[in-house]
């Protein structure tokens, strides 16, 4: 283990393979972070609950069952002593097919790169990474009866919680901060996807849109409005509980 410099949180860093690990750690001790090694789940989630880490870093070598596993409990939190933070930044290294990228994307890893990784880049991914989280919005937002607390990751329909996966949440976050706007396919496919996002990921969008109003609307009430022709918006501008 190293330790941070310059107030920099350390990096969890997770591989099945040891030199991988000792690379990787290296390789970021040189780019001034702190490194907390990992060579198995058990491991990650001890040291992410108990040391508050700025970034997690799961290498190939972890199992694709064990990454999904750590990146649930991960984004669920936990309560009691210590805590895993649910905003915790996660990025998921290359080595696996297509459908393993969608499951841990979908499941809350903020970046997948396929392998092979040239150092270079995953070092600028980090970077960008976090400064994309110290700079995102940490205040619950509230939008009539539904709340979202970005720093929790806890979303509130009235008294009732609602689970959402990694992009459904950046969608509600998208759509609570301007409740009453209608956004474009477009601004929701930069804001969530990233910059330059294809359109041909429009039916990805509306797969994702589709399944947060079935998880928000409550009997008698659909929380997120479909304005044919020109994108989403969450209320209609009479929404429930909106002042």
């Amino acid at each position: 283990m190293t330790a941070p410099r310059d107030g920099i949180a350390p990096v969890v860093v997770c591989d099945s393979d040891d030199d991988t690990l000792i690379v990787l750690g290296d390789r970021l001790t040189a780019a001034g972070y702190g490194v907390l090694p990992a060579s198995g789940a058990g491991e990650v989630g001890r040291l992410c609950r108990y040391n508050q880490p700025g970034l997690l870093l799961l290498g190939a070598g972890l199992p694709v069952d064990a990454a999904s596993e750590v990146i649930g409990v991960i984004r669920e939190g936990q309560e009691g002593e210590g805590r895993h933070d649910p905003g915790l930044p996660i990025i998921a290294l290359g080595g696996r097919d297509g459908e393993d990228r969608r499951r841990l994307t979908d499941l809350g890893a903020d970046e997948y790169l396929p392998g092979p990784v040239r150092l270079d880049e995953l070092m600028v991914r980090i970077g960008t990474t976090l400064r994309r989280r110290h700079n995102r919005r940490e205040e619950p937002i509230k939008a009539g009866e539904i709340v979202v607390d970005p720093g929790r990751r806890v979303v509130l329909v009235g008294e009732r919680e609602v689970r959402l996966a990694k992009k459904e949440f950046l969608l509600l976050c998208v759509l609570a901060g301007d409740p009453t706007r209608v956004f474009s396919r477009e601004e929701l496919l930069n804001d969530v996807w990233g910059p330059g996002t294809h359109i041909s990921r429009t039916r990805s969008l509306d797969s994702h849109i589709s399944r947060l109003r079935v998880k928000l609307d409550e009997e008698g009430h659909r929380y997120v409005i479909n304005c044919w022709g020109v994108g989403y918006s969450l209320f209609s501008g009479r929404g429930r509980g909106l002042r």
